[in-house]
């Protein structure tokens, strides 16, 4: 089949970007979408053309590592529910389709090139509390510390989490919200995370909004696009805890003060 690609190019963050139109004629309905843009690229490369190969992100393209995403046609990883774009198959379009493809919008996320963009503001998030204490010695046994299963899930539920970026673009404000409180979550479910739990969601709540993320407005749009589903609730869960850290450091700067 034929697909008509709306592509943005733009060869820099500081240089000016512009759709450009492609076909890619004899698509085979089984390829994956990123793969029928490696073709596109190849003829590219083949016929030189002026603003070379399309750049985008990707590694394992198996839908686990969250290094492939952008917008197609306005949505975050195509209009396929519960799919990265890599794992989007061109057997969901049909022939003639034309579509837009755009990099992720949003200023935390500065463009590379093309499709491209950095990412790295989530990995300040991290650094600033999506991590838990651990003692060296030898790993302890599997059943040493008791959990409960309906902790347990909730918290697997959260660590589905592959930090795509698709949450971010999607929101009209560019909140980090989701992904934030799924990594908080799947760490303050569980026994090993309280040690550092209300420092954690201080931490790396601030650490978003220092990045240049938005606030969240609960509109939902994250949750639609997420690949892995990752629910709202986690939000009002990091809520709750900021709120109560919030107050708990408010009340030992009073304590103290007066000391």
């Amino acid at each position: 089949m034929r697909i008509i690609l709306n592509v943005w190019r733009q060869k820099s963050r500081n240089a000016a970007g512009r759709f450009v139109r492609y076909e890619v004629p004899d698509v085979n309905p089984d390829m994956s979408f990123l793969e029928m843009i490696d073709v596109l690229n190849e003829s590219l490369i083949a016929k030189d053309d002026p603003d070379g190969p399309i750049a985008f992100d990707h590694d394992c393209r198996e839908g686990i590592c969250g290094m492939c995403g952008f917008m197609i046609d306005g949505q975050a990883h195509g209009p396929k529910r519960g799919t990265t774009v890599c794992q989007l198959h061109m057997r969901h379009y049909k022939d003639g389709d034309e579509l837009t493809l755009e990099p992720w919008r949003a200023a935390a996320f500065p463009l590379v090139r093309d499709l491209a963009v950095d990412r790295s503001a989530f990995d300040k998030i991290i650094a600033a509390g999506g991590f838990v204490s651990v003692p060296t010695g030898s790993a302890p046994d599997g059943n040493a510390i008791p959990v409960p299963k309906s902790s347990a899930d909730l918290a697997m539920d959260a660590a589905a989490c592959i930090g795509c970026g698709a949450c971010v673009a999607m929101c009209p404000n560019s909140s980090a919200a989701l992904f934030t409180s799924a990594k908080i979550s799947h760490l303050g479910l569980l026994p090993q995370g309280q040690p550092e739990r209300f420092r954690r969601v201080l931490g790396m709540v601030g650490a978003g909004g220092a990045a240049g993320f938005g606030h969240c407005t609960s509109i939902g749009e994250c949750e639609a696009v997420c690949p892995k589903e990752i629910k709202l609730e986690n939000i009002a869960r990091m809520n709750r805890d900021f709120l109560k850290a919030t107050l708990m450091r408010r009340t030992d700067a009073a304590a103290g003060g007066t000391g």
